[in-house]
């Protein structure tokens, strides 16, 4: 990836001064002029269109260098003019931009051909970058396949699950062993459909087993099937998980606890295609994509010999991870409306809401159960909350308690008081606030920077000199997950409103002496005071 160095190598520096504009297509303004004025900077010409229509008669005439389109516009959409680009013109980079950041604009995006997107609302310095990316790739006239295009509903803006999303898009027309790995409750199973829908087997079956679930003495025959009479009770010949799954793909979940006997018979099957049913004598070929899934560590499995080292190998081919809810508390907004929405329609009702602080209170949670608790409270919610907006001490008492086990009493005030540390204790080993962008999720995506906030429960656990911010950035995080418009405003009110009331408490209402302790002019604290409507100051 280039560094912040020159756009391109020096033989093909000369190029710059012949190279057609990067076209911006998007019928958002701001979005425009942004990105306009920022490549302005590079020395890098521009040509915006405001929708697509305009973008597909100038392809008539003219193309671009490199196009950025949003994928979401009035008219024709941003991949109706990605299909035709890649169809005239396959070796020109396309960047799609989209808002709405979940696994239907990702998966279709890069099937459709696109170099990358990006999720708004972006870093630009990190747009910059990737724009960069694209020239070289089209001064070196390397074009992208494409495919068609078609998804379950996962969402997720933070920067591990764009990976997560990537990695379907990447990995639709393959058929390679994929094994995902992460907590109880984070999707696993989702993005296992995901894997087969966009490969080339989406239409044949899916079939999933969760070898925990099915007792050791029947999963021999779950997965492989047995011959009529191969055992007490067996009056038929029954057709196993992999028969079931021919030319489809079979998802095996929870593979950590498979018996060890069994694992050896799992591994023949991978290593050569072909297994026996219980009790029979002819083997039988299998053409069947595997996908297994698993939340403990397999590794250490190998090391304690509960799991075979050949057959962890065999597995683990492609290995894609699902970050905890902990590690993408930016989502818990999105997927928390997701879930009531879905609730009220599966219920008949009117789907309910939370109120801000309902919102940054669930933000600090460590939901162990992960995705599935969240929607479990929401569904929750739906029947037990009283009212249309839900408040915190709506929400189950559990959730609301303290480790010390006094209630939660935070509300609406400032920014500082409105949210309760993690209940349940706190990530052990989590990277502090200073070293979130240093992590897994350093440079994948662009999000809001209240991404860092799941990093920073130990400073919620320790209230040090950072707890504070890192309260202010959930806050900001409800609220802007919620659309409330002028958050700057709102917080900075009340960020001076707390600064000036505790200080006149200091100071026993002397508003000169709280101007004189808090750095600012004596007419500064009077107008304050006026506009934020402080009671209980006083002349000195």
């Amino acid at each position: 990836m280039p560094g912040p160095g020159p756009l391109i190598d020096d033989p093909s520096a000369g190029y710059k001064e012949h190279m057609k504009p990067i076209w911006i297509v998007d019928d958002d303004e701001s979005i425009r002029w942004v990105l306009e004025k920022a490549l302005a900077r590079e020395s890098l010409a521009t040509k915006s269109f405001a929708n697509a229509r305009d973008a597909i008669a100038a392809l008539e005439h003219e193309t671009p260098q490199v196009l950025v389109s949003d994928i979401r516009m009035p008219g024709d959409s941003g991949l109706d003019l990605l299909q035709l680009v890649k169809s005239r013109h396959p070796g020109l980079p396309v960047i799609i931009i989209t808002a709405f950041s979940d696994l239907d604009s990702a998966v279709a995006a890069f099937q459709g051909g696109a170099f990358e997107y990006l999720a708004k609302p972006f870093d630009i310095d990190k747009a910059v970058e990737l724009i960069r990316r694209a020239l070289d790739e089209s001064l070196r006239e390397t074009s992208v396949e494409s495919g068609p295009a078609e998804t379950p509903e996962i969402l997720g803006q933070a920067p591990a699950m764009q990976e997560v999303f990537r990695a379907i898009g990447r990995l639709s027309q393959s058929n390679v062993t994929v094994l995902i790995t992460g907590e109880s409750g984070t999707g696993k199973e989702l993005v296992a459909r995901a894997l087969h829908k966009h490969s080339p087997r989406a239409a044949q079956p899916f079939i999933a087993l969760n070898t925990a679930a099915i007792p050791k003495d029947l999963l021999e025959s779950e997965l492989f099937g047995h011959e009529r009479g191969a055992f007490t009770g067996a009056q038929t010949t029954r057709r196993g998980r992999f028969e079931q799954a021919e030319n489809g793909t079979l998802f095996l979940d929870e593979i950590g606890d498979m018996p060890f006997d069994l694992q050896t018979r799992l591994l023949r099957v991978l290593s050569d295609g072909h297994f026996y049913r219980v009790g029979g004598h002819q083997p039988m070929k299998a053409n069947v994509r595997v996908i297994t899934a698993t939340h403990q560590n397999l590794e250490q499995r190998v090391r304690d010999g509960l799991f075979r080292e050949d057959l962890y190998h065999r597995l683990n081919v492609i290995r894609l991870r699902l970050p905890s809810l902990r590690e993408r508390r930016e989502d818990i907004p999105i997927l928390v409306r997701h879930f009531l929405v879905q609730s009220a329609k599966q219920l008949g009702v009117e789907a309910k809401r939370m109120s801000d602080a309902a919102l940054v209170f669930l933000c600090s949670l460590d939901l162990p159960g992960n995705v599935r608790q969240l929607e479990n409270l929401c569904n929750w919610i739906t029947v037990m909350a009283p009212g249309q907006t839900v408040e915190v001490k709506d929400l189950p008492l559990e959730l609301t308690q303290e480790q010390g086990g006094r209630p939660y009493e935070g509300g609406g005030g400032a920014a500082a008081s409105a949210i309760l540390a993690p209940a349940g204790g706190h990530e052990q080993g989590g990277p502090q606030h200073g070293a979130a962008q240093q992590g897994g999720l350093q440079h994948h995506g662009t999000v809001l920077p209240v991404a860092e906030a799941g990093a920073l429960n130990g400073a919620h656990a320790a209230g040090g000199a950072d707890s504070w911010l890192s309260l202010l950035e959930l806050q900001a995080a409800g609220m802007l997950a919620s659309g409330q418009q002028e958050v700057m405003d709102v917080l900075g009110r009340q960020f001076e409103s707390a600064l000036i009331r505790t200080a006149l408490k200091y100071t026993h209402g002397r508003k000169n002496d709280a101007a004189v302790r808090l750095g600012i002019g004596r007419n500064t604290i009077t107008r304050k005071i006026a506009e934020l409507g402080i009671d209980g100051a006083k002349d000195d």
